[in-house]
């Protein structure tokens, strides 16, 4: 069927029907075209507004395109798009009567209808494999939790902590951006189907009958709203931004890690690649390249947010070049964290090495100034004062942080308040011991074994509920 005879004379150039089309990307909502006339045919039939007999050859034929697939389509430029596609191909099977299809029905809805039923899909995998991602992060920080390493602030050692606790901070940023695109699904799941072209239709169509038949959860409430939002996309694809911001730093500090200064992590060979001239080379390729794919995402929303920006309100053209690059964002993102994940899963932590760097440079610092705080009754900052000249003159004379004694102590204190200490010896080496430390803090959401073990727990709870 020509849909330009009645109007337009002539055909578009080729140029532009190429330049116009959306079949490319259009196969995306093949099948939530399908099921989007089905679910439409299937209420005109119902409402008695086309015969029973017309409706069952319409759902005759597009159950047979459901079975052939798409490439019984002609996809030709000239065709437009994926919704004339159909269209023509049911009008093949059963000649003109596959025109009552459409019936009390525009491409602006369908289209509507077809990205929010496709997106929909998409967003219930990615949520699926984010609770599969922090699931391997509990698992390995469960096997870890009194594996020591240092973290870090402006990345320079700050205080002691443990691998567990680390990858921890990981599984609570997934968890919000779970709870984030969740959210997001929300404004997905609405049924603009039955809007028309943007003022419904005088056919007494049942829009609640289509939208429970599609699986939504609830009616678009004004039709020239429902042809023309598409933030709904703008959300998910900033939702996705704001995941792919996570794992790009989860690949970032991948990276560092793996280095032969730091020495904390050996990523899979699987996840990595060598170079060309340099034998003994293992880069990173795969975190390195993850880490970039992050900005073509924050790209993707750049560009769906500046086509949004000075529309109209109601359906205009522009609309169709928003979707490919929600599909870009959605396809990256989502391989992105499944690469990410397995990369996480397959490290190997190297314990001694976290040892190592947490006893090395002074990251028990502030436990240390505490023990002052609570055994002389100091004040905080003079205690921080004490403990900040004993690193400074320990670093210049090369005195090991395990070497530091009640003496050493009391000869910066005589120097900075006028009298010596006197701090327990035993006391004082447990402030300095990194594992000890870690041990004493067992505030909600600190390092202590049990601490993070509830916190495991907790996470585990959180996977259970939500897959159901």
């Amino acid at each position: 069927m020509n849909l330009r005879s009645g109007r337009l004379k002539g055909k578009m150039s080729n140029d532009a029907a190429v330049f116009t089309s959306s079949l490319e990307f259009d196969r995306r909502i093949f099948k939530a075209d399908i099921l989007c006339n089905q679910a439409h045919t299937t209420m005109l039939k119902n409402q008695g507004i086309i015969s029973p007999q017309d409706a069952d050859r319409i759902l005759a034929a597009l159950n047979e395109l459901q079975i052939e697939g798409i490439c019984a389509l002609d996809m030709d430029p000239s065709v437009e798009d994926i919704h004339m596609a159909v269209e023509n191909y049911v009008t093949a099977k059963i000649g003109e009567s596959a025109g009552f299809m459409h019936t009390g029905k525009s491409r602006n809805d369908q289209v509507a209808t077809d990205l929010r039923l496709a997106l929909k899909e998409e967003i219930e995998e990615i949520l699926t494999d984010l609770l599969k991602c922090i699931q391997i992060i509990l698992d390995k920080a469960y096997d870890h939790r009194e594996t020591v390493m240092v973290g870090y602030t402006h990345l320079q050692h700050a205080q002691p902590t443990t691998f567990a606790h680390y990858i921890l901070s990981y599984a609570q940023a997934l968890k919000r951006d779970y709870e984030r695109l969740k959210d997001a699904y929300k404004r997905v799941d609405m049924s603009p189907l039955g809007s028309a072209a943007l003022t419904t239709t005088s056919f007494p169509i049942n829009r609640e009958m289509t939208r429970e038949l599609l699986g939504f959860n609830q009616l678009l409430e004004n039709s020239i709203d429902a042809v023309s939002s598409r933030d709904f996309m703008a959300e998910t694809v900033f939702s996705l931004v704001l995941l792919t911001s996570t794992l790009s730093k989860i690949c970032e500090e991948m990276i560092l890690w793996s280095t032969y200064e730091f020495g904390m992590i050996e990523i899979s060979n699987k996840f990595s690649s060598t170079s060309s001239i340099m034998p003994q080379k293992k880069n990173p390729d795969v975190a390195e390249v993850a880490r970039a794919k992050t900005a073509a995402v924050q790209g993707e929303l750049m560009t769906i947010l500046t086509i949004l920006k000075s529309l109209p309100q109601s359906y205009n053209r522009d609309l169709q070049e928003v979707t490919p690059h929600m599909w870009n964002a959605v396809d990256t993102s989502h391989l992105m964290l499944n690469i990410t994940r397995e990369m996480l899963f397959t490290a190997e932590f190297k314990q001694e090495r976290g040892k190592e760097l947490a006893q090395g440079n002074f990251s028990t610092a502030t436990e240390l100034a505490d023990l002052m705080v609570r055994e002389k009754n100091l004040p905080f900052r003079i205690a921080h004062q004490i403990v900040g000249r004993t690193v400074t003159k320990a670093l210049d004379n090369g005195i090991k942080p395990k070497e530091i004694d009640t003496q050493f102590l009391d000869e910066i204190s005589l120097e900075l308040i006028g009298k010596p200490l006197k701090l327990n010896e035993e006391l004082v080496k447990k402030a300095l011991d990194p594992y000890n430390v870690i041990k004493t803090r067992k505030i909600i959401g600190g390092p202590s074994p049990e601490v993070v073990k509830e916190a495991i727990s907790k996470l585990r709870d959180f996977i259970e509920f939500e897959s159901k």
